[in-house]
């Protein structure tokens, strides 16, 4: 049985080529959510005004791959310690983001945040906010594995 998770990470072009590779993760799907706009394009959001975040939703078989797992993976992707900013990228649509599907997202995505900032890896506080999943937009088809079909173009590394 697959479960989805959620995740802004910034441009969300390299954040789905990332999850994409994992074992276990089905699918993946570009778009925007946590918004207060209905049906927001691409254009509309970069306008910093429909409250979207560019987002990732994975599509997993928990039985390959724990949420934990992604987790980990989403913390490793970005600086969880930038507020509506990933590189060279600025905008709330930037925001670091974890949108839970289930109180068990909830639980282990909470978990997760407080064992990373006890762990001074960083020495900002962390400003990823953890909410509950929302209405998910899918982005435009240009934007549906982008790196995959045209090579690498954001600052995600891995």
């Amino acid at each position: 049985m697959f479960e989805f998770a959620t995740f802004a990470a910034g441009c969300f072009w390299g954040v789905e080529d990332a999850f994409m590779q994992q074992p276990g993760v089905s699918s993946t799907q570009v778009g925007y959510t946590g918004g207060h706009t209905p049906n927001p394009a691409y254009k509309e959001v970069c306008t910093d005004t429909t409250g979207h975040a560019e987002a990732v939703l994975v599509e997993f078989d928990p039985a390959q791959i724990a949420y934990e797992a992604l987790l980990d993976l989403f913390w490793r992707l970005h600086d969880p310690t930038t507020l509506n900013r990933q590189g060279p990228d600025i905008g709330s649509q930037y925001r670091s983001a974890i949108y839970y599907h289930s109180p068990q997202q909830q639980a282990a995505a909470l978990a997760s945040k407080e064992a990373l900032e006890k762990s001074g890896r960083f020495s900002r506080p962390v400003a990823t906010e953890i909410t509950a999943a929302s209405h998910f937009y899918p982005a435009e088809e240009y934007h549906q594995k982008y790196n995959q079909k045209h090579g690498r173009h954001c600052h995600i590394s891995f």
